[in-house]
């Protein structure tokens, strides 16, 4: 019996022992399957982006009937062109018959590829699942992990060519731009438009769908377009108005943005019963030397006829230079700073009906800044009174902004290539160089553009290479716009004393034979414009048009510039 016991005992000792062997050998957690996604913490918008996912067996026991799920971030292309292949799909799965079952201690990647877009800074996240059955147990389990990679930069222009001031009920027109600076073609895109309240489309080009969005055409790189708008804004005076825009890609019917902006526009009221033009214009900038031709306009908004009227101007303001004020029709005494307009000498003056209206003239210079040189208001005033009703209109001297424009086939920047002069049907390229410069006052959303001819187009190479995203270019008017100071203000002095802001871009031109033994122009004349913080009215300079003479590159000499 004692022997039986002993027997017993060994085989349950045995048996115990076995059992803690196989257990320990056939032993799953799934912390013993270790699962991640390698990738960039940071790409470009519509960058192929290259995703690895990693997977390992860390247990003693094998991982059968696997299968691998992995999910690209929301809004991902296939890693071609989107129509390179139609099937693409963000969710990839790859079964057993592509993934093998996973030994103790084997390690395996799986490259997925694809091209993310968003806006800036936007956060794009991947996924992986991995699902599996442990070796001798039915059931099954699934491990997951995720990645995440940040848009960091977006090399397409958008922006609003729109005044920030605006008078109500008048008609006026703004602009949206949009330049393409990306090696990547990108289609399906579109602008939405969102107006304030109280705005009244009424016409764009080109046509739009709803008056609120525009399909735009595939947008290769160094290409890029514009929107014109024309509307009208009702209301009171009031500051704020917001207009918004979005430039995005369509993708299975969602609309998602790239690019948002917006701005704000005051609406002012406009003078009614009397109101004045300088030198033709409604919101004239004067400068230091000028010669102002004042045009006094009134008008009777009531419902009865006023007669025998006199008007009185009277100038205020130590830039006027008194002893040149002159009217064909105004009484002036010597030195004297006011006008009289008596009826007997303006017929409108004499009988103005309803709704009639009557305009006087007079001249005046502006002295040279070197007689004021102390002032720091430049402001020229003037009150006019008819009847009862008495208006002070104010003409601030501006600021000068220019634009300085040259063109240089030996330069440092790009290493241009062809000959000087050009040969028909052979591509030379060329250097284009703008600066800008601001004198007196500080200036808000400064622009330059000029038009390029058809046979000149850009190559897409840019220094300084952040001021490319300040650039557009409109394929159908051949316009480019640069954005000096994208919105912040150039303050008054910029690149007076020194060296102002600048870009450099290089432009291809392939003469024509209509242009064999003549000069063919390589960029036209650039434009400055911006928006006078102190005159709160849009102040412009420019820079001739260049050809092959190429005026100012001084390395190159005795050579006629004719297209040979």
């Amino acid at each position: 019996m004692k022997k039986l016991i002993i027997i017993f005992s060994s085989i349950a000792v045995i048996l115990l022992l076995a059992g803690i062997w196989y257990w320990q050998t056939n032993y799953f957690s799934k912390g013993d399957i270790k699962l991640e996604i390698l990738g960039p913490d940071e790409a470009d918008v519509f960058e192929e982006v290259e995703y690895t996912v990693k997977y390992k067996n860390n247990g003693s026991v094998t991982m059968e009937s696997p299968t691998l799920i992995f999910e690209f971030p929301e809004h991902t292309l296939a890693p071609g062109n989107s129509d390179d292949d139609p099937q693409f799909s963000r969710r990839q799965e790859l079964g057993p018959d592509k993934v093998e079952d996973i030994y103790p201690g084997v390690e395996k990647t799986i490259a997925f590829k694809g091209r993310i877009f968003g806006k800036e800074n936007d956060v794009k996240t991947a996924k992986a699942y991995l699902k599996y059955k442990p070796k001798g147990l039915n059931a099954s389990y699934e491990s997951s992990t995720t990645f995440s990679t940040k848009i960091k930069q977006i090399q397409i222009s958008f922006d609003f060519d729109l005044s920030s001031k605006i008078e109500a009920g008048r008609d006026f027109k703004f602009s949206v731009n949009y330049f393409s600076n990306l090696d990547y073609p990108v289609a399906n895109l579109s602008v939405k438009m969102e107006y304030p309240s109280n705005f009244e489309f009424i016409s764009s080009v080109p046509k739009s769908l709803e008056k609120t969005e525009w399909d735009l055409p595939t947008l290769n790189k160094a290409n890029g377009g514009r929107i014109d708008i024309t509307g009208r804004l009702m209301g009171t005076a009031v500051k704020g108005r917001i207009f918004s825009a979005a430039l995005g890609v369509w993708e299975d019917n969602e609309f998602v943005p790239l690019k948002e902006i917006s701005k704000g526009v005051d609406i002012g009221q406009s003078q009614i019963d009397i109101f004045q033009r300088v030198n033709g214009s409604d919101n004239y900038t004067a400068l230091p030397g000028d010669l102002l031709h004042y045009e006094v306009f009134f008008r009777n908004l009531s419902s009865d006829p006023f007669s025998q009227l006199f008007m009185v101007v009277k100038l205020n303001g130590s830039f006027f230079d008194i002893n040149s004020l002159k009217s064909d029709t105004g009484q002036v005494g010597k030195g004297d700073s006011t006008i009289i307009f008596d009826w007997r000498n303006i017929s409108s003056l004499g009988n103005l009906n309803s709704g009639e209206e009557g305009k006087v003239e007079f001249w005046v210079n502006v002295k040279s800044l070197d007689q004021n040189s102390n002032q720091k208001d430049f402001t020229l005033k003037d009150s006019v009174q008819v009847a009862q009703t008495s208006e002070t209109f104010e003409i601030k001297l501006g600021t000068r902004l220019t634009i300085s424009q040259k063109v240089l086939f030996n330069d440092e920047a790009f290493g241009n290539t062809g000959v000087v002069p050009p040969k028909v049907g052979e591509p030379t390229t060329f250097t284009v160089n703008w600066e800008a410069k601001n004198y007196y006052s500080n200036v808000k959303n400064v622009t330059a553009r000029a038009t390029l001819p058809s046979n000149v187009r850009l190559t897409g190479k840019f220094f300084p290479e952040d001021q490319s995203s300040k650039f557009t270019f409109d394929s159908q008017s051949r316009e480019i716009v640069w954005r000096v100071s994208d919105g912040d203000v150039l303050p008054a002095g910029t690149g007076v004393n020194g060296v102002g802001p600048n870009i450099s871009f290089q432009v291809e031109l392939t003469p024509d034979a209509s242009q064999r033994f003549k000069t063919a122009q390589i960029i036209g004349q650039a434009i400055i414009r911006g928006e006078d913080q102190w005159t709160n009215i849009d102040v412009e300079g420019a820079d001739k048009a260049v050809d092959t003479t190429l005026p100012d590159d001084n390395n190159i000499l005795n050579h006629s510039g004719l297209v040979q």
